[in-house]
């Protein structure tokens, strides 16, 4: 059996969610964030090497990150499901999206959350003015711009197809989907871009998503 060691409001979530998709017998091993620094536990470092999740153990396997376990576990327990057909369009859009989760959208998201922090950090009053500034400039220059770029990018990824990778849900919008739900909490996306707000309305009614919530505990973004 899968064990699956999660951490709560992480990226860890999105394994639930697809093992519950594929309808596989798995365990969840829970770990929690401290409350005051928001941190993962130091005792993730006896799970992995570098502390972080999701991590899935599968008898002898140990795997870390999230990309990898998803291609592991469509390899050996998919039997097709979840990812479009070798060698169609499909599968090219979908490769693209898998890979764009971590490639594009997270760093990009990353950055918009440290500046945030960094402008409402609590430093000396003389130079709260300077941090603040060059926080708030950096982020108005370089990084909303790029988000709504970004969010227009989806949004039109979304007139050609249900999915992210046509018509049928595959692992691609299951790995999007952190991504886009912190994007709601905390970069701005709202009604402005309607389809992907349907599209995060129409995951969280999926009961494989709910049971998933379930086991792992809802998002506190």
């Amino acid at each position: 059996m899968i064990v699956v060691h999660h951490l709560n409001n992480s990226r860890s979530q999105r394994i639930l969610w697809l093992l519950e998709e594929l309808g596989l017998e798995y365990e969840v091993v829970k770990h929690f964030r401290d409350p005051v620094t928001n941190l993962a536990p130091p005792e993730l470092l006896a799970v992995h090497p570098l502390g972080k999740l999701p991590v899935i153990r599968d008898g002898d396997l140990v795997l870390a990150e999230s990309g990898a376990i998803i291609a592991y576990v469509l390899e050996r327990y998919g039997n097709g499901r979840l990812e479009p057909a070798a060698g169609t369009p499909e599968r090219v859009r979908y490769l693209y999206w898998l890979h764009y989760t971590e490639g594009t959208a997270m760093p990009l998201l990353l950055l918009h959350v440290i500046f945030d922090q960094i402008e409402k950090a609590k430093v000396p009053f003389f130079i709260r003015p300077v941090t603040r500034g060059i926080a708030g400039r950096l982020k108005q220059m370089l990084v909303e711009p790029q988000l709504l770029r970004n969010f227009d990018l989806m949004e039109a990824e979304l007139g050609k197809s249900a999915w992210f990778a046509g018509n049928e849900i595959t692992a691609a919008d299951i790995h999007l989907s952190f991504a886009l739900e912190a994007a709601v909490a905390r970069s701005g996306l709202d009604r402005r871009w309607p389809r992907l707000l349907d599209w995060l309305d129409r995951i969280h009614a999926r009961p494989a998503y709910l049971r998933a919530v379930e086991r792992g505990g809802p998002y506190q973004l």
